[in-house]
């Protein structure tokens, strides 16, 4: 027997899925069938997705919001799309693109307009990630510019770090003493306490 199943994807924990099940509801599918990964689409090593691609039998069908909650690298959507279709034999179905929908026509010209849009659209979602990278990029560069500093900021120890080093070798004062004083954790007390010995 034929199954539905629905996959949804955001790229991070924070951002909401509601719009996607909202679109999958009209399918009546019960939440198991539905997978959903809260990664970057950049490739297809997600947990949810591998798990349905498991799933997945001949004459199954896979619902999808729109082509770049499937993914945003071209070549691997294409990939994707051909293993799903061609070798598991299952169908695809991308709601916001009615004609990449592999349940409306099996013949070739049906196959071929599918798989040429696919191209035209995976094609732009890759853009759209190229672009996205590209304006990250253009604005750290530009905060950079302004001072904005990135990452952690260097840890400035006391002049007296290597007296307090020299303290804790000779067991003068214990590692809760040294971490106290220093106002730091036990990792990084140890971690510069290695490079003032090199």
């Amino acid at each position: 027997m034929s199954r539905i199943y629905g996959y949804v994807r955001v790229s991070s924990k924070d951002q909401n899925i509601t719009r996607q099940l909202l679109a999958l509801k009209e399918f009546d599918l019960s939440y198991k069938n539905i997978y959903i990964d809260k990664v970057s689409g950049k490739d297809f090593n997600r947990p949810s997705y591998q798990k349905l691609l498991k799933k997945l039998k001949e004459g199954d069908l896979m619902i999808v919001k729109s082509i770049d909650r499937l993914g945003r690298n071209y070549d691997e959507i294409i990939e994707q799309w051909r293993l799903i279709t061609k070798e598991i034999k299952a169908d695809i179905k991308v709601l916001d693109m009615p004609l990449l929908d592999t349940t409306l026509s099996k013949d070739i010209l049906g196959t071929f307009i599918a798989d040429l849009v696919l191209q035209v659209l995976s094609f732009c979602a890759h853009e759209e990630r190229t672009n996205i990278k590209q304006r990250q990029k253009e604005g750290i560069e530009a905060a950079k510019a302004r001072g904005v500093q990135f990452g952690r900021r260097p840890l400035h120890l006391p002049r007296e770090f290597p007296h307090i080093v020299k303290a804790f070798e000779n067991k003068e004062m214990s590692e809760k003493e040294v971490l106290d004083v220093l106002q730091i954790s036990r990792t990084s007390f140890y971690k510069y306490k290695k490079e003032y010995h090199l």
